[in-house]
């Protein structure tokens, strides 16, 4: 089909019917924020809507659009999270069949939330690509119509809407961050704003372990990442759509990637800001904000956020709050080495000074030397760090920074317990396992009675897939076989065993 113009894509945004179950959401000023960065910041809250998310203008806008006898035969949509719940609502509203194919990792909230709806659930495979596929094969069998979550033009349409709405909710913006996964949000608002005030610049945030916007913009095409990350899962797409990509090359400035620390810290912005907790997908745009006013230096400009939903699992929190920290540069994570001696703890702490100690993990590991996992509080300034770090070193004592050391974060800081000699040919791998039922066994069923496991640490984080810490004793002659072996289970995998945190702690 011949992509839209301009002008037919401002009409279909003009005429989206998304009131008659959207909200026009408020634009509310960030007050700490804006202080902090020395700018107006500013929270388009579409974590207000009856779902929880931005996503069912999308979803009203497509389902609405459709002829007598495309509605008669139900709508179908493949989603883990806010498009579902933005179909399942739209099709209730208008009286339609609706088929919702979820990954079994989706979590029980928001499966039942469209249960709660009136749609039907089906559970299909481990990623969003596996409930597609089977999406697709309903349709076929069915001749139900399958609903995008981005890659369409009335879905677009619908998403732009928000746009529409900023643009009349006060004086216009230097810059709105939106937040990408396939792309549909941002491309809605870019041609609205672009056609309205072209020298507002649209800036999209993306995970840096799912940036498919960012490496289709940067080569040119659309790229299918390896893997991507799911912190964020709301935006945890491995290919930006075709239309949404067509759109945003010609609309949109840039692109920017932030860690998940970044977002954490985000979340707690916008928690002390508002009393509400978004979703890790909805805090990318003020993760965002703040990375580009740090890097261009700006004062005194007007910047919106898109606080995009808040479909969050309770049980995310613990490690949203852990990580906030870090995110802010509030804390500093280290491991030290000072001598194996009484009154060596109080000396070590008498160079740390008047500064606050989050956590100290250590066990004996030798009669010479101890290492010892340290946290710090911090005030956010990269040169307090570093001050630290040479007081410490002045004094003689080893540092190495664990602050970005991600299996340090997820594992070592809760198994710091002594080390183990005599331990012949370890290596370490850090896998994220899906979570469900016998995820675990897969991995030791394909593993078989190859190789011994010496290491094995898992914390629940909340999200649909589990963050493992694997150590297994593998000859030099068998490196072969291991790699077979990883390439086979198909878990997204790090070798860890050259990590210092490894080195220090565990090895």
């Amino acid at each position: 089909m011949k992509p839209l113009s301009i002008e037919q894509y401002l009409d279909r945004i003009r005429q989206a019917p998304v009131y008659e179950v959207a909200r026009r959401t408020p634009l509310e000023p960030a007050p700490g924020l804006s202080r902090r960065l020395g700018n107006t910041i500013l929270l388009k809250r579409e974590d207000l809507q009856q779902v929880f998310s931005f996503k069912l203008r999308g979803a009203y806008a497509k389902i609405a659009s459709l002829s007598p006898e495309e509605q008669a035969r139900g709508v179908i949509a493949a989603s883990a999270g806010n498009h579902a719940q933005g179909v399942a609502l739209a099709a209730r509203r208008l009286g339609l069949r609706a088929v919702i194919v979820m990954p079994k990792t989706t979590p029980e909230i928001k499966v039942e939330s469209v249960r709660q709806m009136g749609a039907k659930t089906v559970l299909h495979g481990n990623t969003y690509d596996d409930a597609c596929e089977e999406a697709a094969r309903l349709v076929r069998e069915t001749g139900m119509t399958f609903i995008h979550p981005y890659d369409d033009p009335q879905v677009i349409a619908g998403q732009g809407t928000i746009a529409m709405e900023i643009l009349e909710q006060g004086d216009v913006p230097h810059a709105v961050f939106v937040p990408v996964g396939g792309g549909g949000l941002i491309a809605g608002m870019a041609l609205w704003l672009k056609a309205h005030h072209p020298e507002i610049r649209v800036i999209g945030v993306e995970p840096d372990d799912a940036p498919c916007m960012y490496e289709a913009l940067r080569v040119g095409e659309r790229v299918v990442l390896d893997q991507v990350g799911i912190f964020a899962d709301g935006v945890a797409v491995r290919q930006a759509g075709e239309e949404t990509f067509r759109i945003a090359r010609e609309h949109v400035d840039e692109i920017l990637l932030v860690g998940t620390d970044a977002i954490c810290a985000a979340i707690k912005d916008i928690y002390d800001e508002t009393r509400s907790i978004t979703e890790p997908a909805g805090a990318l745009a003020v993760a965002g904000i703040k990375q580009y006013v740090a890097r261009e230096g700006i004062t005194g400009e007007r910047l919106v956020a898109i606080d995009s939903g808040a479909n969050m699992n309770f049980d995310r929190l613990r490690h949203v709050a852990e990580r906030a920290e870090l995110g802010e540069r509030r804390e500093v994570l280290f491991a030290a080495t000072i001598p194996e001696r009484p009154g060596s703890f109080r000396t070590f702490c008498e160079t740390i000074g008047q500064r606050g100690i989050t956590e100290f993990n250590y066990r004996y590991a030798d009669a010479e030397q101890a290492h010892v996992f340290v946290g710090v509080k911090m005030h956010g300034l990269e040169e307090e760090k570093q001050a630290l770090f040479a007081d410490l070193r002045a004094k003689g004592y080893p540092i190495e920074d664990m602050s970005d050391n991600e299996m340090a974060k997820l594992h070592v800081r809760y198994m710091v317990g002594g080390r183990v000699g005599g331990l012949a040919n370890e290596c370490l791998f850090r896998f994220e396992f899906p979570e469900r039922p016998g995820a675990l066994m897969r991995f030791l069923n394909r593993m078989g009675e190859r190789w011994n496991i010496s290491l094995f640490h898992y914390r629940n984080h909340g999200a649909a897939y589990g963050r493992v810490l694997v150590g297994m004793q593998v000859p030099p002659e068998e490196k072969d076989r291991l790699q077979t072996f990883l390439q086979e289970l198909n878990y997204p995998w790090w070798d860890e065993s050259d990590n210092p945190a490894y080195r220090l702690f565990l090895r």
